[in-house]
């Protein structure tokens, strides 16, 4: 079996209204904006498609694939992943790809190999359980009471966990963290993103915050790019640490983090920024000899089969970007999200592709 045609579709993605952010001056959502959907065909007749839905990938997508990677896959074995990771990787050397589109072609490729055999991807993987709970995610909201609320519904909704996004501000988040223990109580698990908005010495201080109301996890307080400054939070706060979300170098990246002793929780294993799937394997492999977890990040379909594939990960992120929160068809009444069981990555099977992500992307945004 050998690949024949490398395709990329520019797909249209209207803007979220209403529109959110992560914190003060991080814009979460996006105007209208084409994304790009990938597309690997074979002369066996089986196809593998992955979808990149960061605002304005379709231009660059369509740019990398049109110089570099159609002329590098076609003709080559499908199944030969490793090789196709490891080469994406070479070209990176010159190319300097954009970092989700690092694993784009893998994910393509683990879609292929699950359709070629008729088994869904986390299967393909080597499956550790069928459903997982799932944690709401939020965007960053107006006050204090509107994340009480918030946190209200999705305890109503049977959510697991709670992660806030804050305002970047390490006094008014601290506050809003003992107010959110104050009510939820003390048995649900609560989580911070920081979302890079911090230096070294605010870090520390919301950190302290965060351990005295017992936040399960601390996660991005400061950009990625100081495996030495981390290092140092690591050793000033007791709050556990989630660490290697944005920071280039998929698992070899997360190993520095991991020997620095920084990754006190464990490192993020999402597609988008990981190398795609094969990367997040590796990184939870690596992650696992430590005895700490990989956390799947985001709520693609993708990321649903790595909670399936990876025994230490501990929940499914699922976004709330709204004061009012909506049941979400994938999460059922006791706060799981089930495997898939479609072949591949699981998209429906005999539509046009582009349509079918379109409404994907709408969706999960």
């Amino acid at each position: 079996m050998r690949i024949t045609h490398v395709e990329t579709h520019r797909v249209f993605q209207p803007a979220v209204s209403p529109p959110f952010a992560w914190r003060r001056g991080l814009l979460g959502s996006a105007p209208d904006s084409e994304v790009a959907v990938l597309r690997i065909g074979t002369d066996a007749g089986v196809e593998g498609v992955a979808m990149l839905p960061r605002p304005g990938s379709g231009v660059v997508v369509a740019d990398i694939v049109d110089r570099v990677l159609r002329d590098q896959l076609v003709g080559q074995d499908p199944l030969q992943r490793e090789l196709h990771w490891h080469r994406i990787w070479e070209l990176d050397r010159i190319e300097e790809l954009p970092l989700p589109v690092l694993g784009l072609v893998d994910i393509a490729l683990w879609d292929l190999a699950g359709r070629l055999v008729g088994q869904p991807a986390w299967q393909v993987l080597g499956g550790y359980r069928d459903k997982i709970g799932a944690y709401a995610s939020t965007a960053t909201f107006a006050s204090i009471e509107e994340y009480l609320d918030v946190a209200t519904q999705c305890l109503e909704l049977g959510y697991q966990a709670f992660k806030v996004h804050a305002w970047g501000d390490v006094r008014k988040d601290a506050e809003l963290a003992r107010r959110l223990r104050e009510h939820v109580g003390d048995d649900l698990p609560l989580m911070y993103d920081g979302s890079a908005g911090f230096d070294l010495p605010d870090a520390i201080y919301l950190g302290r915050a965060l351990s005295d109301a017992d936040f399960l996890w601390y996660e991005e307080p400061m950009r990625e790019f100081s495996v030495s400054a981390y290092r140092q939070l690591a050793r000033s706060v007791d709050v556990p640490l989630l660490v290697a979300e944005t920071s280039d170098g998929a698992h070899m990246n997360s190993a520095d983090f991991i020997a620095a002793g920084a990754a006190t929780f464990g490192v993020r294993a999402g597609t988008q920024m990981r190398g795609g799937i094969t990367g997040c394997m590796r990184t939870a492999h690596l992650a696992d000899a430590f005895r700490i977890r990989a956390e799947v990040h985001g709520p693609e379909i993708t990321s649903r089969h790595l909670c399936m594939a990876i025994p230490n990960t501990t929940y499914f992120e699922s976004l709330v970007t709204s004061t009012t929160v909506a049941k979400k068809p994938e999460i059922d009444l006791e706060g799981f999200v089930h495997a898939p069981t479609g072949p591949g990555i699981a998209l429906p099977a005999g539509l046009d592709y582009p349509e079918v992500l379109r409404r994907y992307v709408e969706e999960a945004a």
